[in-house]
């Protein structure tokens, strides 16, 4: 399936979140922090939220993107926890907790940009969102903008392992 406009334009959404701060009242993110950014849009396609990765800011293991940009969208949708309707925007594959995440709060699409062959869930090791055991399934459209998502991650991996420059 190829994307949509709409489609990159999400991904570069959750871009300016992984490249702007958490987006969780963290102006300054940690350099530890891995530059993953997630963003939510309603059906009509606006912007409800968006996060950066911050689980070296926080301290906190489930402070991946895409689950501080759900929590914030549920909390602008006025659903509840649902969030039907809705896109999540991210710029690399959702993890399994993440996937889980996005497939229990009934988001309708997800839409990422780099392909995580080693902890991927939603096609690459696993496809816990497709999984046909379970009464949600989101549709799925990846690698949008893949090279500028990749490019993010393979600039940060470089500057920790001190081969940048």
């Amino acid at each position: 399936m190829n994307p949509s406009q709409d489609d990159e334009s999400a991904v570069r959404e959750a871009l300016r979140f992984a490249h702007r701060g958490s987006g969780a009242g963290d102006a300054h993110p940690s350099d530890a922090d891995v530059p993953i950014g997630a963003a939510v849009f309603d059906a009509d396609g606006r912007l409800l939220a968006g996060a950066r990765n911050a689980r070296e800011a926080l301290g906190d293991p489930t402070a991946h993107a895409e689950v501080l940009a759900l929590r914030a969208a549920a909390a602008e949708h006025g659903d509840g926890w649902r969030l039907t309707g809705c896109t999540l925007a991210v710029t690399v594959e959702p993890c399994t907790m993440c996937a889980g995440a996005l497939v229990l709060a009934r988001v309708d699409r997800v839409v990422f940009g780099a392909w995580e062959p080693r902890t991927g869930a939603a096609g690459s090791l696993w496809d816990v969102v497709r999984d046909r055991r379970l009464n949600h399934r989101p549709e799925v459209i990846g690698g949008v903008l893949e090279t500028e998502c990749s490019a993010l991650l393979d600039e940060f991996f470089a500057a920790h392992r001190g081969d940048a420059g």
